[in-house]
């Protein structure tokens, strides 16, 4: 896992968990830290006394990697997959030797990679040096995972894919190269931990409407298109407050400061507040207190906090982008708009805090689909049965 525990990997944690559940011996390996504004759960500081982190260059280990790579055609690989290979193939073969030599030592069976990037990368090396056999999942698009696609997945053993959209673009991009068996399951999440005990009551006259939004502050998350939508409802008439938790890349000296400035320039300091990183048990008393959770991304491969808010029972708005649609089934189990456009997503909203019984038949609606289809047990059970099949193979 890259960066792990970062403030977005909730879901691989409740993975681990229910791995464990089911008897396996699961161990913990990542490239590097996240930076410290980013480490915001309870379950941060056990993850990182649990985690291998692999990232460092080691000079003395990439030599040794270099010298047993090469003779397997290491040089055409790189040649083959341009300058951005050759260079991430650098610096990650130190990690891979000692991926391969932590393996042997400790008789790691095989390696679950939950990226495409350069930690794909650091388990396709250390397999062709011998090591384990390893696998992938998918969760965005091809092309915001560098280099070196075909070479990744070539060697792996199997691949999830979290949406069948994302599994048609891996398909129509990596043609022969997808390993044999590709499974279409998603991330989950807890839907034991993340339910009511009361009933949901709509929004009712006399108070401000609650939203709330969960989400890195990072440009294509749409934050500002909430803002501006915000915005449009104060000057309906409609009186509302909108909390937003999540932080930026940087910690909080990144794209932040461009929502404080938005935020500010709209006139919202009294009804925007940005929370910043929050743990998971806080994501789950603020969704428990909000009218409906929005989140406007520009592009969603799926959406964890969507799951989430669902299976508080929460009403959810999402926008129409990427595999979003393969969660929320628009007017049923939530409400889609179109990405980057506020005035919609304001009118939707005004719509819908007019309309109690609409609003608790989402609440049901959503809590019944999540807990149908995205457990986080569900994808734990789809991993294991994979794993143990290939290991099964191998042998």
């Amino acid at each position: 896992m890259p960066q792990f525990p970062g403030q977005t990997h909730i879901f691989y944690w409740r993975e681990i968990a229910a791995l464990e559940k089911l008897g396996h011996d699961v161990r913990l390996l990542s490239t590097r830290k996240p930076p410290a504004g980013l480490i915001s759960h309870d379950w941060s500081a056990d993850a990182i006394a649990r985690t291998r982190y692999l990232g460092q260059v080691d000079p003395v280990a990439a030599a040794r990697a270099l010298t047993e790579l090469l003779p397997r055609g290491l040089n055409m690989w790189m040649l083959s997959g341009g300058i951005g290979f050759s260079r991430d193939t650098l610096l990650t073969l130190s990690a891979a030797w000692h991926l391969r030599r932590l393996a042997r030592a400790e008789g790691l069976d095989h390696v679950h990679v939950h990226s495409c990037g350069r930690a794909a990368l650091i388990a396709a090396l250390a397999a062709r040096m011998d090591g384990p056999g390893y696998s992938l999942t998918l969760h965005g698009p091809l092309s915001d995972y560098g280099p070196g696609q075909r070479f990744k997945w070539s060697g792996a053993d199997f691949a999830t894919i979290i949406t069948e959209t994302l599994r048609q673009e891996a398909e129509a991009t990596l043609g022969d190269a997808l390993p044999e068996r590709v499974i279409v399951r998603s991330m989950g999440v807890d839907t034991e931990r993340f339910r009511r005990e009361t009933p949901y009551e709509p929004v009712s006259h006399g108070r401000p409407m609650r939203l709330f939004s969960c989400g890195r502050l990072n440009v294509v998350k749409g934050h500002q298109d909430l803002m501006s939508a915000v915005r449009q409802l104060l000057d309906m008439g409609v009186d509302v407050r909108l909390e937003i938790a999540g932080e930026d890349d940087e910690g909080g000296t990144g794209y932040r400061r461009e929502l404080e400035a938005h935020l500010k320039q709209l006139h919202l300091r009294d009804h925007v507040k940005l929370l910043g990183a929050i743990d998971a048990d806080a994501v789950r008393d603020k969704l428990l207190c909000a009218d409906a959770f929005v989140l406007a991304s520009w592009h969603e491969p799926l959406g964890v906090a969507y799951m989430e808010a669902m299976a508080c029972g929460v009403p959810v708005f999402g926008t129409d982008s990427g595999g979003v649609r393969e969660l929320i089934r628009d007017g049923r189990t939530g409400i889609l708009v179109p990405p980057q456009n506020p005035g919609v997503l304001a009118r939707a909203i005004r719509d819908f805090a007019t309309d109690p019984d609409y609003a608790r038949e989402l609440s049901r609606a959503g809590r019944a689909h999540v807990e149908a289809h995205f457990d986080s047990r569900m994808g734990a059970e789809a991993l294991s049965a994979e794993i143990e099949r290939a290991v099964a193979a191998r042998r």
